[in-house]
């Protein structure tokens, strides 16, 4: 009898342990907070909840999720790349071009991925061999990269229609976005990386301690390198997403993005400092910009006024940031 007692409160105490695990993460706080907004959307207008709107509002968070999952990997690592959207920018522009001039489109999307690659490195390489935040060298590459989509595209929209449209009309069984699906493909690459890979343990080393790192033996400059060409892999995977998606692309196509991604990374629980997150959080991250900029649409608040709340709630995610790194320090 008495053993029989012992081993239910185990399982009590088990149960009350994992709860309050699951509770005290970040990412079960945005679930929380995905579906009151989710059901105050429907509840405000009733399209919110029809099958139609809830497919656009996947394809319109693919882009974002694969700009997100690179800006994840770097943000754990402590660094940040705020010249995201002109390269997406660059890129999508010179597969433009290409795709025009009669190229196939496979080569022109490897070359575009390819373009994205060599810019990010060229982001990471800078930083560290000139020792400066990534933060500063991306500011001004990101000048760079736009002058030099001007300079190709002469300022000119660059149109191809349906040639480059197969990835952005395609839907699984008749019902998933294949946009979508390469979106996860790249949670999933990240999620893989970070978990089971001796490269992501060395991410979140880098992150945490670099000088550390550098100590015990890890090569940090090469490994950063490594950071920055995984996330132009992923940029140029947004960039070949978006582009097929607008059929159309200019040197200010990618504009914006950075500032959503990094959002969603440190709302999903990566901190500025770096050194912890995970890619759960992102993708919930990102779905509530997305579950927001859609409540906004369907509401038909003036885009300006969404820039706004855009921009205060990144103002807000960085300050729950920086409470949470303040209050660890405090005990």
């Amino acid at each position: 009898m008495s053993r029989g007692m012992g081993r239910a409160r185990e399982m009590e105490k088990t149960k009350v342990s994992f709860v309050s695990r699951v509770a005290g993460k970040q990412w079960f706080f945005l679930l929380i907070i995905i579906v009151v907004l989710s059901i105050a959307a429907g509840i405000i207008n009733y399209r919110f909840w029809s099958p139609r709107n809830l497919l656009n509002i996947l394809e319109q968070i693919s882009v974002l999720g694969l700009v997100a999952a690179g800006a994840t990997i770097l943000l754990i690592a402590g660094n940040f790349d705020i010249s995201v959207g002109k390269i997406i920018g660059l890129a999508a522009c010179l597969m433009a071009i290409m795709i025009k001039s009669g190229m196939n489109e496979a080569l022109a999307a490897i070359l575009g991925i390819c373009a994205c690659v060599l810019c990010s490195l060229m982001n990471g390489f800078l930083s560290t061999r000139l020792g400066a935040p990534s933060f500063i060298i991306s500011l001004a590459t990101l000048g760079v990269f736009h002058g030099t989509a001007l300079a190709v595209t002469e300022g000119v929209i660059q149109t191809i229609y349906e040639q480059f449209g197969a990835i952005s009309n395609t839907r699984l069984f008749d019902v998933l976005p294949l946009m979508f699906l390469i979106s996860l493909l790249g949670y999933g690459f990240v999620q893989v990386l970070l978990t089971n890979t001796k490269l992501g343990r060395r991410v979140y080393a880098i992150g945490a301690n670099k000088r550390g790192a550098f100590l015990s033996g890890i090569p940090v400059r090469r490994n950063t390198l490594v950071f920055f060409a995984l996330n132009g892999l992923l940029i140029g995977a947004a960039a070949i997403v978006l582009l097929s998606r607008l059929g159309a692309a200019l040197p200010t196509t990618g504009d914006g993005l950075e500032l959503k991604a990094i959002g969603a990374v440190v709302i999903g629980g990566v901190p500025v400092t770096g050194g912890t997150g995970n890619i759960l959080g992102t993708f919930l991250g990102v779905l509530l910009i997305g579950v927001i900029s859609n409540m906004l649409n369907l509401s038909r608040v003036n885009p300006y006024f969404q820039e706004i709340a855009y921009g205060a709630l990144v103002i807000v995610s960085i300050a729950v940031s920086y409470l949470r790194i303040s209050g660890k320090k405090e005990y």
